[in-house]
């Protein structure tokens, strides 16, 4: 039986490695005692395959078995590419 993976949406912040990028995934959410709408925010080491994300690069990342000690998640599509004005 095979099990449904979980995915985020997140930001590219760095391509430098090679095979994986750093993704940033903030989530809105409501303070318990202030009732204030704060942004957390995770970072997370994704393992690059086919295709091929830039910094900017708005990605979705899904789960998958380790790949090293850091790396639990792999870039699966690129949803939205960075726009370099300039």
């Amino acid at each position: 039986m095979e099990r449904k993976r979980q995915f985020l949406t997140g930001e590219v912040i760095s391509a430098k490695m090679d095979k994986t990028v750093i993704v940033k995934v903030t989530r809105r959410v409501k303070h318990k005692v202030y009732k204030k709408i704060v942004d957390n925010s995770s970072k997370y080491m994704a393992h690059v395959a086919s295709v091929e994300p830039k910094e900017g690069d708005i990605v979705r990342i899904t789960s998958t078995k380790p790949i090293s000690k850091r790396k639990r998640w792999q870039v699966s599509e690129i949803i939205r590419e960075s726009v370099k004005i300039g």
